[in-house]
């Protein structure tokens, strides 16, 4: 079965992750067919704007800690979604944490409903979020995510609304991605990726400058020892030894 299920209406292609047992857990499969689509989904001219979101309660949980992608191949699969000449618009139900948080990050419209929550838990588990702050540090409110990222502490969709994790929330996602979608079908298709390209060039600066060095880093954080008693502590559903 597809991790990633492609549906289409009105020139505007939905990519939905579809991994709920897994919390939508960014494995080696799913970020691998995601990439994919989102290949597919630029060369198509037919396809004006991309939605990504999800199936379940949960948009992404992070990296399937089981099954974790390459570093490289996240670091890829963030610029993709950053330099696809479609806008990509996040729609957003549930709960986003840590790497779902870097996928978050790169679109550029993101929508959610009050029910969603929000958390960069990297801390916990002994590692950073290295590669997820590559979209995320340009996008948000630096005093914010430095608390929400030593912390971890989670956040609702008004908040990350606030810190500019977001573009907007509302009770309805849909009532808010309408008139979002709707201006999408009106664009042209050049303007549309002409203005996606300034409005991006901050964010590829970043990617330029620090993916290689985040990447080395990210390597070596999921290597150490603090990151096997963290996921292990995870995965037992216990705290962590350095818990105090």
């Amino acid at each position: 079965m597809p991790l990633v299920v492609r549906t289409r209406a009105r020139g505007v292609e939905t990519l939905t992750l579809d991994a709920p047992e897994r919390r939508n857990a960014l494995s080696a499969a799913l970020v691998g067919e995601l990439a994919d689509a989102l290949t597919a989904a630029g060369e198509d001219t037919a396809v004006r704007a991309v939605v990504l979101t999800h199936t379940g309660t949960t948009f992404s949980a992070g990296a399937d800690l089981r099954d974790p992608p390459a570093p490289d191949a996240l670091v890829a699969l963030l610029r993709q979604i950053v330099e696809l000449p479609k806008p990509v618009v996040a729609r957003v139900t549930g709960h986003v944490r840590a790497g779902g948080i870097g996928l978050l990050a790169a679109c550029d419209i993101a929508a959610a409903s009050h029910t969603a929550t929000f958390a960069l838990t990297e801390v916990r588990i002994g590692v950073a979020p290295a590669v997820v702050s590559l979209p995320l540090l340009p996008r948000t409110d630096p005093r914010a995510l430095a608390r929400y990222c030593l912390t971890g502490e989670r956040l609702d969709a008004a908040e990350a609304a606030r810190i500019g994790l977001l573009t907007a929330a509302g009770d309805d996602v849909d009532e808010v991605l309408a008139p979002v979608l709707d201006g999408l079908r009106k664009g042209a298709p050049e303007a549309l990726a002409e203005t996606k390209r300034l409005l991006t060039a901050r964010v590829l600066e970043t990617f330029d400058r620090d993916a290689a060095g985040l990447t080395a880093l990210s390597a070596r954080l999921f290597a150490s020892a603090a990151a096997r008693e963290g996921m292990t502590a995870f995965l037992e559903r216990r705290d962590p030894e350095w818990v105090v």
